[in-house]
């Protein structure tokens, strides 16, 4: 079977509005869908977005991505809080990072136990979709079960697991190996698809290579 790898990030607007069109994939298309969850490029490499010379990019990303959501007919607002913690006025990025890696390292777990899709999903509509303190209470604990899945259990996993940071590591550099850096990127036999209005376009292809259901 033919599998497509979703780089995708927890602090992406663009990976949040492309998750029902890789659920369609998953269920339209005789393939196999892996998430493999990158850290933001807030994280990773901050220097080439982040920085006060490219506030015009950070701009036209807050006002399109409102933008697509609506055209998508998606609930959306910028989360509350925000997965990565940071200054937007001068652009620093503090080392305590209270969120991120523990979404993300969730990921991980939820694609190795098989419901990385429907984890992320869920998850995205959650932090995106005008949930306000995301974090607390049941929010996540409810979202990892309409995935599917047990919070409680993946928390245990991940927990002084290095292992799950490693394969993070790895799909950084597998998202390098395919020739792009952003999200989200999909990726069918080596050729890359970047952004959420790629979609269509992989579906195109993944139709003409005969792999529709």
């Amino acid at each position: 079977m033919r599998e497509v790898d979703v780089f995708w990030s927890f602090r992406s607007p663009y990976s949040y509005l492309a998750t029902p069109g890789i659920l369609e994939i998953r269920e339209n298309y005789d393939v196999r869908v892996n998430i493999r969850v990158v850290l933001p490029i807030a994280i990773r490499s901050p220097d080439i977005l982040f920085t006060p010379e490219s506030l015009n990019k950070v701009k036209y990303i807050q006002l399109d991505w409102e933008r697509r959501a609506e055209f998508l007919g998606m609930p959306h607002a910028w989360p509350s809080p925000d997965p990565v913690v940071m200054d937007i006025k001068n652009f620093s990025v503090p080392q305590k990072q209270p969120y991120i890696y523990w979404l993300s390292c969730l990921g991980v777990e939820a694609q190795r136990r098989g419901r990385g899709p429907e984890f992320v999903a869920e998850v995205s509509r959650l932090i995106f979709g005008g949930t306000r303190n995301w974090h607390q209470d049941d929010h996540l604990a409810s979202a990892a079960s309409r995935a599917g899945l047990n919070l409680g259990e993946m928390d245990a996993s991940i927990s002084d697991d290095a292992s799950h940071m490693r394969e993070i590591e790895d799909n950084q550099q597998m998202l390098a190996d395919a020739g792009h850096w952003g999200v989200p990127t999909l990726v069918v036999d080596g050729e890359p698809f970047f952004g959420q209005d790629r979609i269509e376009t992989l579906k195109w292809k993944l139709s003409q290579m005969g792999l529709e259901k």
